[in-house]
């Protein structure tokens, strides 16, 4: 089983140094991509570096991250993308589209599929060297990558497919196969004529040790380069490099641009493990919980766990009779007991949770905690925001409906609430139904948000203030809270 912590080092640097503000989300679903035909003229095609910053969250299919090219040939086309399997691939071209041919150069052993954490990639080429391994150099979180199950080499001074003459460049997509990206992504840069190593981009933090990104403002990226930060909602595909080479946004809105970054990682659901998962499934950047099974519980829980601190999230019911359930849940429950028939609360003991059961039928919505259930004295219908308030520090959670705290609680005053156990907990969600469930954990979220409101760090972006000394369950807070 894979393993998720509530240390503040998952894939990211919380403290210090430089910091990323934005990223794009990607989904599938929606066709969502970015590309451009930024020059006319060919130029110089045997040297290049990508790099580019990736949240995954979706797994087991191909999806394209960086592509280049006019043609699906070995000459015309260069690919960098997941696949299948989860492992990170160097192509040339697509023979027939959609088969997957062409000449694969580097494929890795290991596998990424921890989307609870940021990965760093660089894929640097220069087909000049007389060292044939030399020709494709890959680095993972500022670490070259040295085993692969495909080692293969363009010949020396091959061209590759990137500069030729009206060549596009995609990011989140095949120009002729699709694949789309699923996940965030951020800081998409290349560098044009130079085969960069990955201390260009990011360092070693000197205290955590973990890779964390530097600020590419120097950086010269060369003629036909480009530095793509997500940075300005009303131009998603702006070129920072100084080249001026816009992206062009297909699917994508302001909506999509997210603080979940590097430099802030914000929890979203736990798409790795899932409870009943044959019927649920993520989208969204992992925010979107979809349940396709209408005769069964399924459920969920975020991907980072709190040990300490108090924590604060958002779940919209999307429609009346919604037959929902949001809350915490033990973390050594999820990690031994959990089944497909779970839902929260459902034990007479506190390791199964509570629950807020937002059923929509006559009467009020109910409280599922140590295997009974307790009105809410409210009753909740489609486009109602449910909070829960977790402490760590006082083993209580907390249920609001559209700001108002339930059965007489305050969280900032530590006034009722339901108890929990003095162990790791987890946010969690359980469901019944054909329906999507939305989350906002603070990063990013489709729940229309009108107020704005942030945590007392000013992180996260949430339909209602958290209440005084609960946070958005991020990365810079856990360095400071958890």
């Amino acid at each position: 089983m894979e393993t998720l912590q509530r240390t503040a080092n998952r894939g990211s640097i919380s403290t210090g140094g430089y910091d990323i503000d934005n990223s794009l989300k990607f989904e599938s679903d929606n066709s969502e991509q970015i590309y451009a035909v930024p020059w006319s003229s060919a130029g110089t095609r045997t040297t290049h570096t990508w790099s580019i910053w990736v949240k995954r969250t979706e797994l087991g299919t191909r999806q394209m991250i960086f592509e280049g090219g006019t043609v699906s040939t070995v000459t015309g086309q260069l690919s960098l993308s997941f696949q299948t399997n989860d492992a990170l691939e160097v192509r040339a071209g697509e023979s027939v589209p959609g088969s997957q041919a062409g000449t694969v150069y580097r494929l890795t052993n290991r596998v990424f599929r921890d989307t609870s954490a940021w990965y760093h990639i660089v894929a640097a080429f220069d087909t000049t060297q007389a060292t044939a391994n030399n020709r494709i150099k890959i680095w993972i979180n500022g670490v070259q990558e040295t085993s692969f199950a495909t080692i293969a080499n363009p010949a020396q001074n091959t061209d590759l497919g990137l500069f030729a003459a009206n060549a596009q460049q995609s990011v989140g997509v095949s120009g002729n196969n699709g694949f789309y990206y699923n996940g965030y992504v951020t800081h998409a840069a290349l560098v044009y004529n130079q085969q960069l190593d990955a201390d260009s981009f990011g360092e070693f933090d000197s205290v955590s040790g973990i890779w964390k990104p530097i600020d590419l403002e120097d950086l010269t990226f060369g003629a036909f380069g480009f530095w793509l930060k997500f940075e300005n909602p009303s131009l998603m595909g702006q070129d920072s490099s100084g080249n001026n080479y816009h992206f062009t946004s297909i699917g994508i809105s302001s909506a999509d641009q997210a603080t979940d970054t590097p430099t802030n990682n914000f929890t979203t659901w736990n798409t790795i493990r899932l409870f009943n998962s044959g019927v649920i499934s993520f989208k969204e950047g992992g925010t979107v919980l979809s349940n396709s099974f209408n005769g069964g519980w399924s459920a969920a829980n975020n991907n980072i766990r709190m040990g300490k601190g108090k924590w604060y999230a958002e779940f919209e019911v999307t429609v009346s009779g919604n037959y929902l359930m949001n809350g915490n849940v033990d973390a050594d429950y999820i990690d031994n007991s959990i089944d497909a028939g779970f839902y929260l609360g459902s034990l007479t003991d506190k390791t199964a949770g509570a629950g807020y059961y937002s059923s929509g039928t006559t009467g009020n919505d109910t409280i599922y905690y140590e295997g009974t259930f307790t009105s809410s004295g409210v009753t909740t219908s489609a486009g109602d925001i449910i909070s829960v308030a977790i402490d760590c520090d006082n083993n209580k959670v907390h249920f609001a409906v559209n700001g108002s705290w339930t059965n007489s609680s305050d969280p900032a005053t530590n006034t009722n609430g339901f108890a929990m156990t003095d162990n790791e907990q987890y946010f969690a969600l359980a469901s019944i139904g054909v329906r999507d469930y939305k989350a906002n954990f603070g990063g990013y979220t489709t729940i229309s948000i009108s107020s704005a409101a942030t945590d007392e760090n000013g992180y996260g972006t949430f339909e209602y203030a958290p209440p005084s000394g609960y946070y958005a369950l991020c990365t810079k807070n856990l360095a400071e809270f958890g």
